[in-house]
């Protein structure tokens, strides 16, 4: 198994982005992701009670059809508290594409990100797709990987490459996300394609494992959004031996946790105005839930997070955060570790000593820079 930090598309996957004018930068603002025969689709949505209208539209959608063709994603516009109104727009999209692509619009996935409140600028959209899907190609993937971006100031991306017999099998991802970010889920849009042949049961379970482990496993600031969403395309295209749970269900299962986990990091390394990427590692807990409990309580914790922006190794932050986590503590049990705070990659280590189980928690420091980037947007 072989990880690349860029985007190589599949076997069968296409992709193109456009200016369309969302954007009043003129960047990049609209992108498309292909797949030349029918994928079978698995989606994990935010749990915010309020959602964009691309996210109802797709979760009514794939109540009745797994199989889809295509997903438009725009930038600079969430479509979100837009009522009715967002909701046609997010249906009129995909009608739009299915016109202009020949395929059916509920073989189609719509994701939105950016501003909140504001109404969907149709008339641009729909300006643009033919360009859009004129400009379809394998290198696509290197203009739709920026044009989802919106805060980010790099692109994120991984493929994973694998052998199953002696049929070679992708996974390629693309993520956005910099502010905004707390498990179930975050201001995040990931997007996962691969040309593996598997069950729908099986690539259901994959993605849930995946996203519990790496999108679930990062904050940044605590704060969760209304557009987020992980989604996997899986096209069957390299026409191996079906994977379900009793045939090489691990090893997909493997590949696909490194793609997202490989992501989660690159959102957290690019948290909005941060200076530091920090792993906290609780173990010597019962089980894995009150590990990750204390690790995000720590993580959320803003003391903590100004204290190592300041470098202030004051580890009296840890310990308040931990003993406010709900998790029974006792202070003799707890023992904490943390690395030289001058240096950009920062370990914090807390044991319990009461269990084996552990877990892993991903996020940045809070600096004066992160409030002026959110004081500014809209």
């Amino acid at each position: 198994m072989k990880l690349y930090h860029k985007a190589t598309l599949p076997e069968g996957f296409t992709a193109a982005a456009v200016a369309s004018g969302i954007k009043k930068s003129g960047k990049l603002d609209l992108a498309l992701l292909y797949s030349d025969k029918p994928a079978k689709a698995t989606c994990v949505f935010t749990s915010n009670k309020i959602q964009a209208a691309p996210l109802l539209l797709n979760k009514k959608n794939l109540k009745a059809n797994k199989l889809y063709r295509a997903i438009i994603i725009n930038s600079g516009n969430a479509n979100c508290f837009t009522g009715q109104a967002g909701l046609k727009d997010a249906q009129e999209t995909a009608r739009l594409l299915a016109r202009a692509l020949g395929i059916n619009k509920k073989n189609i996935l719509v994701a939105s990100t950016g501003i909140i409140g504001k109404k969907l600028p149709l008339d641009k959209i729909k300006k643009a797709i033919p360009h859009l899907v004129l400009a379809i190609s394998k290198g696509g993937i290197n203009r739709a990987n920026k044009a989802i971006m919106t805060t980010d100031t790099f692109s994120k991306e991984a493929t994973v490459k694998f052998n199953i017999g002696n049929r070679a099998i992708t996974i390629c991802g693309i993520a956005k996300g910099a502010g905004m970010i707390a498990p179930n889920m975050a201001t995040m849009l990931a997007f996962i394609m691969t040309d593996v042949n598997i069950t729908q049961p099986a690539l259901d379970k994959a993605l849930r494992t995946a996203v519990d482990n790496s999108f679930n496993c990062i904050t940044v600031d605590g704060c969760m959004s209304t557009n987020d969403m992980a989604v996997v395309l899986a096209n069957g295209a390299i026409k191996n031996p079906i994977i379900d749970f009793n045939n090489h269900f691990k090893l997909f299962n493997s590949a696909l946790n490194l793609v997202c986990l490989e992501l989660a990091k690159m959102i957290v390394q690019d948290a909005e105005g941060s200076s530091k990427f920090i792993k906290i590692e609780v173990g010597g807990l019962k089980n894995s839930q009150e590990a990750k409990k204390i690790a995000l309580a720590i993580a959320n914790s803003n003391l903590f997070k100004t204290a190592v922006y300041g470098e202030n190794p004051n580890f009296g932050r840890i310990v308040a955060a931990a003993g406010a986590s709900g998790v029974e503590i006792k202070e003799k049990e707890l023992k904490i570790k943390v690395s030289p705070l001058h240096k950009k990659n920062i370990d914090i280590q807390v044991s319990l000593n009461r269990g084996n189980a552990s877990a892993i928690v991903y996020t940045s420091d809070l600096t004066p820079e992160y409030v002026k980037i959110n004081a500014e947007y809209n």
